[in-house]
């Protein structure tokens, strides 16, 4: 079979893809997350049926495309002020010097526009010196000066990249949970693949925070998230020939959403389904985020609904009160398509998951678009389920599929109906 081809999302990406995509890690859950002493061991078959019990996925094995073949480029540190590194056992404090790097040490001081670090086993770098201690990457940093910023790109081996990812995207999980790891392990290597390139402009493949997925190097690695980047090596989610865009988020409330909430084409492996136990219940249920309340007074609204319309893409009058907040209709999962706002200077709407920022208070934004609305005197009462977009996969139903004793292949053609598995080999 010749080597799939490969598709990225274009250069200098739209400021749009930071607020899609919620790749944050899971907060606030009930679930216990004490780690055992190791994994059950891994199914015996790499060929698992899905739940319709009329598809396969399986893994197969490939070569590695050669424009894959190639260390993951990551802007760890991008436009700051100042990072420390800890390097022969001296603290280096790098800043920027007219337009070039200053690197202030104790023994040695340099200046330089562009320096490769490189300490081996792996680089102690971070934004405060308190932090030093807990920073380990693996690979190797490019420390550059960026128009009056310093940019510290990582370039690592894949592997070695999904080992700092898997346990802030789904947690130190327990082995009754270990497949729960590989399946996020391979969900996170089939987006970081599917991004290269993606940010050529910049210098670097991906970011390490929320805009692309959260990776902090391996000072949070444990023995099964470990093992199950290795014992996924190399496997990725492939439709068509070309990597899923694989999309997950926490808590989908029972059920999943597509591409609709956010008025984008859809894709035939993101559908809108049921999440749900025989028993009727959500996999997601032990997620304090499966049922979730929030309370904002009229007055409050008339200030978040004015300070929140550039980012919730609404047009918003002048107004100074909120007469009423409908759904005025929903998408297939339940999630709000369209929220109509009417005030005393008129009505205004907001569509699928920008309805969140609308509510934005504090920096944080609501936890899902799954939600009803009501009023009690001068209080609006939001009643939703869920946390994140609910496209693709639910982490929270994994981790339950997992300790169910569902096999990682399982639980991503659940939640990825269709796909096949590959494995890159060198």
């Amino acid at each position: 079979m010749p080597a799939p081809a490969v598709k990225t999302v274009k250069k200098d990406s739209s400021v749009e893809e930071p607020e899609i995509v919620d790749f944050r890690p899971i907060e606030a859950t009930n679930v216990s997350d004490v780690q055992a002493k190791g994994p059950r061991e891994a199914p015996a078959s790499t060929q698992i049926k899905t739940e319709s019990r009329d598809t396969l996925a399986r893994v197969q094995a490939e070569k590695i495309p050669t424009n894959l073949n190639r260390p993951l480029r990551v802007g760890v540190y991008t436009d700051v002020k100042e990072l420390y590194l800890s390097k022969g056992g001296e603290v280096i404090h790098i800043t920027v010097k007219g337009k070039e790097l200053k690197f202030q040490g104790k023994e040695n001081s340099f200046t330089a526009v562009k320096k490769d670090i490189d300490d081996g086993k792996c680089v102690s770098i971070a934004p405060t010196q308190k932090l030093l201690s807990t920073s380990c990457y693996p690979g190797f940093f490019t420390i550059s000066y960026n128009n009056g910023k310093i940019n510290a790109i990582n370039t690592v081996d894949m592997e070695d990249y999904l080992r700092g990812v898997i346990p802030y995207e789904i947690g130190q999980l327990d082995s009754s949970r270990f497949e729960a790891l590989k399946a996020q392990a391979v969900a996170a290597r089939t987006y970081a693949y599917k991004h290269f390139g993606s940010r050529e402009s910049l210098g670097f493949d991906v970011f390490a925070d929320t805009k692309d997925q959260v990776y902090k190097g391996l000072q949070s690695a444990t023995f099964l998230t470990d093992r199950a980047v290795k014992e996924t090596k190399g496997e990725v989610m492939m439709y068509n020939g070309e990597f899923i865009t694989a999309y997950y988020h926490s808590t989908c409330g029972g059920m999943s959403e597509t591409l609709d909430t956010w008025e984008k084409p859809n894709l035939p492996y993101l559908k809108s389904k049921p999440d749900l136990r025989s028993d009727g219940t959500p996999w997601c249920k032990e997620s304090s985020y499966s049922k979730w309340e929030r309370t904002f007074e009229s007055d409050e609204l008339v200030k978040l609904f004015v300070q929140n319309a550039r980012d919730s893409k609404a047009k918003v009058a002048p107004f100074k009160k909120v007469k009423d907040i409908t759904v005025r209709d929903t998408l297939k999962s339940g999630r709000i398509l369209t929220l109509a706002v009417t005030t005393d200077a008129g009505t205004f709407e907001v569509r699928g998951d920008k309805v969140r920022w609308l509510f934005r208070k504090g920096g944080t934004i609501l936890p899902s678009s799954f939600f009803t609305v009501k009023k009690d005197g001068s209080k609006w009462i939001l009643e939703g389920k869920g946390f994140g977009h609910g496209v693709g996969m639910c982490q929270m139903g994994v981790r339950a599929r997992a300790q169910a004793g569902q096999s990682y292949i399982e639980i991503l053609s659940h939640y990825y109906p269709g796909i096949t598995l590959e494995r890159f080999e060198r």
